[in-house]
């Protein structure tokens, strides 16, 4: 792994990374995030009861919708093709949790990393804000990177520590 930011240039101006003469590869990352809720919030969730209807696939739309906005909402990343974005739930009801995992690929110069953490950080924000209204203290945590290949970094597998169940 390289020590190098590569979004400054020589004189430490911010500039989007030059892909021009990069590979087209195969690309694709995997990220994962969490919200903690009341347990009577998770259960609202999983029986499909809330009055704005279903949780789960709107906030499937939103990481979705995310993840092809990430160039719109994180200045110096690069718009991509992307050919596919998946967003899942597992619902966890011995720690009263949404656990979110997004997964994003393209045939493209550059990865998606950036999109698949994206996608689950505005899925877990769309949660929230369906359900602040019955639980404004939920949680939202452990954003991160599970996985990424593709490149001439190839492939990178977060610590098993670090991965969600």
């Amino acid at each position: 792994m390289s020590n190098e930011l590569t979004h400054f240039d020589p004189q430490g101006n911010a500039h989007m990374v030059d892909v021009t003469d990069k590979a087209v590869t195969q690309r694709e990352a995997h990220a994962s995030a969490t919200v903690t809720m009341l347990p009577e919030t998770l259960t609202l969730i999983a029986s499909g009861g809330h009055k704005k209807g279903d949780v789960l696939a709107v906030a499937r739309i939103a990481g979705i919708q995310g993840a092809k906005k990430c160039a719109d909402l994180i200045p110096l990343c690069h718009p991509l093709m992307l050919s596919s974005v998946k967003v899942e739930f597992s619902l966890d009801h011995v720690n009263n949790a949404v656990h979110i995992v997004a997964r994003c690929k393209l045939a493209g110069q550059t990865g998606v990393e950036m999109e698949a953490l994206t996608a689950v950080s505005v899925a877990a924000l769309t949660i929230y804000d369906m359900c602040k209204a019955v639980d404004k203290g939920m949680i939202v945590s452990d954003i991160k990177l599970l996985a990424k290949s593709g490149g001439r970094s190839g492939e990178w597998y977060a610590e098993a520590s670090e991965t969600p169940e």
